[in-house]
């Protein structure tokens, strides 16, 4: 059995969330600092072997209007470096929006430390894709 990761990809921070092994809940995880980029792949790698997973599922910021902008552009260049894994693309227009209101309805403080809303954010792409 193997569980599936998802990755919430960002300029400065990767939030990381994990299926359980019948593919059913999402959890967040942690999050990693993206720079320097050799170890955040190299600490995803670690991670997802750790953990048995099989499958990656990375948040793709689809622009508004369904077209694949810049940053969609630098998920998938991040996410190719990534060898050794089935890599699935999970469109996560307003992920973020929806993990800080979750943070909020739970009374965390996540202004401080917005690692908090990147792990919340790959949850709710884990769970896009689960629920699929």
């Amino acid at each position: 059995m193997h569980k599936i990761m998802a990755l919430d990809v960002g300029t400065k921070r990767i939030g990381i969330a994990l299926s359980d092994f019948l593919k059913v809940i999402a959890t967040p995880h942690s999050y990693i600092e993206r720079n320097p980029e050799d170890k955040a792949i190299e600490k995803i790698i670690s991670i997802a072997k750790e953990n048995r997973v099989d499958k990656i599922v990375v948040g793709l910021p689809i622009n508004m209007d369904g077209s694949v902008g810049g940053q969609a552009q630098d998920c998938i260049n991040f996410s190719q470096k990534i060898l050794g894994f089935d890599i699935i693309y999970e469109d996560e227009r307003l992920t973020s929006e929806e993990a800080e209101e979750r943070l909020k309805n739970r009374k965390i403080n996540f202004k401080k430390d917005k690692g908090l809303v990147d792990m919340e954010s790959a949850c709710v792409i884990l769970e896009q894709y689960l629920g699929k």
